[in-house]
């Protein structure tokens, strides 16, 4: 897939459109954002990534379209189990509820620039180095098995490496000021919490990226599609946050049917390592319709008995009291 530079420039000048425009028409006037908004803009974002994949899919061919749905899938479901550590940094940060959705958005926006690094270096590893899918399939299938230990059940934040850093190094006001990144305060420069959280929600993010750039590196290796899949999923999920709200904390199955998509997606990048090395049967092949269909089947049916089971434990409770 040959994609013009100018093609490049035109996506990303139109991701760009589309935040301006989340901008001026949600975050110029800070409010509580509510379902009903956040359910719009949901079903708005998933409209231009269903377009994009189309055109993908029109203009460079079938299998490409598919990799691209089947990537914007597997990162969209990766991030949904992301948003329940977004909302314990969100109430271990006490952020008020008018300003969540600048964090979110400015904190998904520093991800991006970030993971976008990590694609460009990414590429260029597996198109140097086939030994890369091993490294990229293992990292994957210990994810899955750390997914399935219960590693990331955690309900408590614990500030991570970064953001200590920074507290370290700046004072920070006890309250927070409006949207305000920086005040001055007894005469000295100080940074607001409402900094502190973004930085928290960015490099949060970009831990989640160990485990998601490597597996939809198993589903295409053209770069294009890999930052547009990654875009698209990121710029959705801080709209996914204020309409799912406590109902992530019902998926309680979600985790193992990603796990098992982790997995299934690093024995896939092993097997093509295989092939490159001519040490697989050619009819050990793992096709982008089977990988979209495993994905789909897996997330179908760890939902209905997520909320089966959610359903059941309120019955239970309603009738001990």
């Amino acid at each position: 897939m040959t994609v013009p530079l100018w093609l490049w420039f035109a996506t990303v000048g139109g991701l760009l459109a589309l935040i301006a425009i989340d901008l001026v028409i949600v975050d110029h006037k800070p409010h509580e954002v509510t379902t009903g908004e956040a359910a719009r803009w949901v079903i708005f974002y998933i409209g231009c990534a269903v377009l994009f994949g189309a055109g993908v899919w029109f203009f460079a061919g079938h299998d490409p379209g598919v990799q691209f749905f089947t990537g914007y899938i597997t990162e969209y479901s990766l991030s949904v189990d992301n948003l329940f550590i977004f909302m314990i940094i969100m109430t271990s940060f006490k952020v008020p509820a008018i300003h969540q959705h600048r964090v979110l958005l400015v904190g998904i926006l520093l991800a991006l620039g970030m993971r976008s690094v990590f694609i460009a270096v990414g590429a260029a590893l597996i198109n140097q180095f086939v030994w890369v899918f091993f490294v990229f399939g293992a990292v994957l299938v210990w994810t899955a098995i750390s997914m399935l230990r219960g590693n990331g059940d955690e309900e408590e934040y614990h500030e991570n490496a970064l953001t200590r850093w920074v507290r370290k190094l700046f004072p920070v006001t006890d309250d927070y000021h409006g949207h305000k990144y920086l005040v001055k305060e007894g005469g000295k420069r100080k940074i607001t919490p409402m900094l502190l959280v973004i930085i928290a929600i960015g490099s949060a993010d970009l831990l989640f990226a160990v485990d998601s750039i490597p597996a939809i590196f198993g589903i295409t290796q053209e770069a294009f599609l890999v930052f547009t899949a990654n875009a698209f999923a990121l710029m959705g999920l801080r709209q996914l946050y204020f309409l799912l709200g406590g109902l992530v904390t019902k998926l309680v199955y979600l985790s193992y049917g990603l796990a098992v998509i982790l997995a299934f997606i690093g024995a896939k990048l092993v097997v093509h390592a295989l092939h490159e090395y001519h040490l697989a049967p050619d009819w050990l092949d793992i096709s982008n319709w089977m990988s979209l269909g495993v994905i789909v089947v897996v997330l179908t049916v760890t939902t209905v008995l997520s909320l089966a089971k959610a359903k059941r434990d309120e019955q239970r409770a309603v009738e001990a009291k």
